[in-house]
């Protein structure tokens, strides 16, 4: 008998039909399968894999061939836009992670303050020049923020270099809204910076009403925060008639290199969500600014990777994935009771110390459980502020 040819089957369905067949991308499919294939969306071309590039389009292997990927989600995209680092970005990562240099126009992730709000590049720094009176950078014939600002409260877009206190890996930041009366305002900010040093600074912070600051440190570790942190200034600043209510929060930043893995942050957002109620109970407020989000909840292993993967969700939630090298937790309210404002650093410490050693074993036998966390807090001294607010609470167990 003659040799016959092995029938194409299709590459979609597998049929070994020897009707017509058409050719797709070095492989045929069937008639049946022809029809439903999808077509890349650039050269409209049917495909049997397309790939999602990061403006959210499919395309086929090769329309994809011109691309590259991008340095924070890691998707195929144009290599026109660029980071200073001369790597290709997306549009989306860009706008969102990433800060826009003055001078060069790119895009960068270690950027460095400049007076007025501006960032500039790490390439580009040598162009400017430096305040003498607080060392940030200004540009040319330009004054610098703590000459035109309001005494000594920064734009709200200020974020200096950080100054890391205490020995790490964790380091805690702290940001402490304040209502301020417009009488005592000048007093209230002479007051804090004296206070602060170099530890922190004022902001200014139009959500605060009707006038306040907002008041932020530079990282610190727990520890150093317990015992160098200035707390009198907390009861000095009350007894200048500043306050605090529902309209105002107080928020712990957490660093990323303070977790031993993704993993771990996952953990400990696992912790966080499976007890909203107990942690909104120890916040002392339930915030439409700081919602236990159920979608963030959905995505938590992605956003534990890192902070390109919370594009779509909201900033203003429990935990705030978006920042670079910090993850915020948003739920506290603000407070000038020096117990309060500890207990918030101490509660966000210990979860993530609590977190670190929490295994597959342990979650069985009740390790996400408020009561198993609650015991853990009360067996460790160090978190006392955090045991105190408990047991005021009555949500120690």
């Amino acid at each position: 008998m003659p040799d016959t040819l092995p029938v194409a089957l299709c590459a979609v369905c597998g049929s070994g039909d020897p009707d017509d067949r058409y050719p797709v991308e070095d492989q045929f499919v069937c008639p049946r399968c022809a029809g439903r294939i999808s077509r890349c969306d650039r050269c409209r071309e049917p495909s049997l894999a397309l790939i999602d590039t990061a403006d959210e389009q499919q395309y086929c292997a090769k329309c994809v061939g011109g691309l590259r990927s991008c340095i924070s989600c890691g998707k195929p995209t144009s290599p026109a836009v660029r980071t200073d680092t001369d790597d290709p970005v997306c549009l989306r990562c860009a706008t969102v992670l990433f800060d826009v240099c003055l001078q060069c126009g790119r895009y960068t992730a270690n950027g460095r303050y400049v007076a007025g709000g501006y960032r500039a590049c790490t390439r580009c720094v040598h162009r400017l020049t430096a305040c003498p009176h607080c060392d940030t950078l200004t540009r040319p014939g330009h004054a610098c923020d703590c000459l035109t600002g309001q005494d000594h409260v920064w734009h709200y877009t200020y974020k200096p270099d950080p100054r890391f206190h205490g020995e790490g890996p964790l380091f805690l930041g702290l940001e402490l809204e304040i209502i301020v009366p417009g009488y005592r305002y000048g007093e209230c900010v002479t007051l804090a910076t004296e206070h602060l040093g170099g530890l922190g600074y004022l902001k200014q912070d139009s959500s605060i009403r009707p006038t306040g600051f907002e008041l932020v440190t530079h990282p610190m570790s727990y520890r150093y925060a317990i015992d160098r942190f200035p707390w009198p200034l907390l009861e000095a600043l009350e007894d200048l008639d500043c306050d605090t209510d529902s309209s105002v929060g107080l928020h712990v930043h957490a660093s990323r290199d303070g977790f031993d893995s993704p993993a771990h942050i996952y953990r400990w957002m696992k912790l966080l969500y499976r007890n909203e109620s107990a942690v909104s109970t120890l916040a002392r407020r339930r915030s439409r600014y700081a919602p236990f989000d159920r979608t963030a909840r959905a995505r938590a292993k992605d956003t534990a990777k890192g902070p390109q993967h919370a594009l779509g969700l909201e900033r203003y939630q429990a935990i705030n994935p978006y920042p670079r090298k910090t993850l915020e937790l948003r739920v506290f309210a603000s407070s000038l009771d020096t117990q309060r404002v500890q207990a918030a650093l101490a509660f966000t410490a210990a979860s993530i110390h609590y977190t670190r050693g929490l295994r597959i074993a342990d979650v069985r036998a009740g390790g996400w459980e408020w009561g198993r966390f609650a015991a853990w807090v009360a067996d460790h001294p160090d978190y006392q502020p955090l045991w105190a607010e408990m047991e005021d609470l009555e949500c120690a167990c």
